[in-house]
């Protein structure tokens, strides 16, 4: 008998890195209300999960997600 199950590991942690707003498109500039850099969450595989204004709320955001901030440096 076989039973399929997923290989793919899978894992909680995510990534928080600083963004240049400078480097985003113009229409996410414009929402930046002056600030310099964001704060990127992206999973293991780098896709973007979010984007905000502060360090502090991408790690709240992120365990609230049951998921486990790790910061990019």
């Amino acid at each position: 008998m076989e039973t399929p199950f997923d290989t793919e590991p899978k894992s909680n942690i995510v990534y928080v890195k600083t963004i240049d707003v400078s480097d985003l498109p113009q229409d996410v500039q414009e929402q930046a209300e002056g600030l310099e850099h964001l704060y990127a969450v992206h999973d293991a595989q780098g896709t973007q999960l979010a984007l905000v204004a502060d360090r502090k709320m991408a790690f709240v955001l992120a365990r609230q997600n049951d998921l486990a901030p790790q910061a990019v440096h």
